[in-house]
């Protein structure tokens, strides 16, 4: 069969020319290392410009769908509005990538204490969301974030993490971390919703051009009994007699139930990075093929040394211009002073302080939801924000 390969079946097909050694050697370094992918250092080429850090931005590039959970009238609306934005969500955080630069590419790894910042504006009433990410570990790197819409009343914070393996050709990632989106209800009550991660399989390894699909079940149980159930791995489409016949890339099913029942009051399906429908109804439920709403950021010259952007400009210069000498000269440089610092920080006996969230053993939060979908692990840690960062100003009408 060697002779009837097509080029995109190619081995290294999409791999630069002056890259395809560095490539090779790191394919094979995937194939022989045993424990977490995290640790191991890709080429250049491989590499997306931008920092895990800016990763939460995702949560809420489409804002007008995240203002409107406020707007919900009751319970069961609220949940399916959680739902519509988090499947909205998924686009930017897995796919947004693979559309700009021709392929998935591993982000940059974060340095311990990296800050990011932004915001979305205030438009047609939705109200002003901000942001804050913090670096809070780099071995193994997490992430915490958090984001609110005050004038709203929403706020969601969360953490993430990655484990990763090699299997059957693939990298495989399970997500350590959940977000608990909390919403301000009339008369002074709250309504919360546990958010767990998807399993990711990351595949096109072996040609040089790697793309993502999700995989298991994710949920979202809200603190009022109802419950989401997304399903990445369901069969699309009905033969004779209604039996599945087959999958698609990207195809998702999601079901909403109520308190103590498994019956759905809405069921969803479609393509997660493009369309989906009411089951029943064929009514559109979530469309992403619009152009979604990047976050502002101050200027790269007025931010801290620590914030993302700053600190990796260089590094990200290298990568868009293709000049990946530079990328990899200022990677380099950025890796040495953070070793230098953690040994700095070893020999006098300190460590490093989080400077926006506070670790705690065990979220009470997802203890207490999880238990109403026998959440698996029953119990995670959390990084609580510590409410000290002055959000800029919304803007006047």
């Amino acid at each position: 069969m060697s002779g009837t390969q097509t080029p995109s079946e190619m081995p290294g097909e999409g791999v630069p020319a002056a890259q395809k050694s560095s490539w090779t050697s790191f394919v094979k370094s995937i194939v022989s290392f045993s424990g977490d992918l995290s640790s191991l250092t890709a080429p250049p080429f491989i590499l997306s410009p931008i920092s895990l850090t800016e990763f939460p931005a995702y949560w809420c590039e489409r804002p007008a769908l995240f203002a409107a959970i406020a707007d919900a009238k009751d319970e069961k609306e609220r949940s399916i509005a959680v739902l519509k934005w988090f499947i909205s969500t998924l686009k930017g955080q897995y796919t947004s990538r693979n559309e700009k630069l021709g392929s998935e590419k591993k982000p940059l790894n974060p340095v311990l204490g990296e800050l990011f910042y932004g915001h979305w504006p205030d438009y047609n009433g939705r109200g002003q969301t901000n942001l804050v990410v913090e670096q809070v570990s780099h071995h193994p790197p997490i992430t915490a974030y958090y984001i609110t819409n005050p004038s709203k009343g929403l706020a969601l914070r969360g953490h993430s993490a990655q484990k990763t393996s090699f299997s059957s050709g693939s990298i495989v990632v399970k997500q350590i971390g959940h977000a608990i989106l909390t919403v301000d209800l009339p008369g002074g009550n709250k309504e919360e919703f546990l958010i767990t991660l998807p399993r990711l399989r990351i595949d096109g390894i072996w040609y040089g051009s790697p793309y993502i699909e999700l995989t298991g079940v994710s949920y979202i149980q809200s603190s009022t009994g109802w419950l989401s159930t997304i399903d990445y791995e369901a069969k699309e489409g009905r033969g004779y007699f209604g039996f599945s016949i087959g999958a698609k890339s990207h195809f998702f099913k999601a079901i909403v139930t109520p308190p103590g029942s498994t019956q759905p009051v809405k069921k969803v399906d479609g393509l997660w990075h493009e369309i989906s429908k009411d089951s029943d109804t064929g009514e559109v439920f979530t469309d992403v093929r619009t152009p979604k709403e990047e976050v502002t950021v101050g200027p790269v010259d007025q931010q801290l040394d620590f914030e993302s952007r700053r600190l990796w400009q260089h590094v990200a210069r290298g990568i868009r211009e293709g000049d990946y000498d530079l990328a990899s000269r200022e990677k380099s440089k950025i890796e040495n002073e953070q070793r230098q610092r953690r040994r700095d920080e070893q020999s006098s006996g300190t460590r490093w302080q989080l400077k926006h969230f506070e670790h705690i053993e065990s979220d009470p939060v997802y203890e207490r939801l999880g238990k109403l979908f026998n959440a698996n692990p029953p119990k995670e840690d959390a990084y609580v924000y510590m409410n000290n960062r002055d959000f800029p100003a919304p803007a006047s009408a």
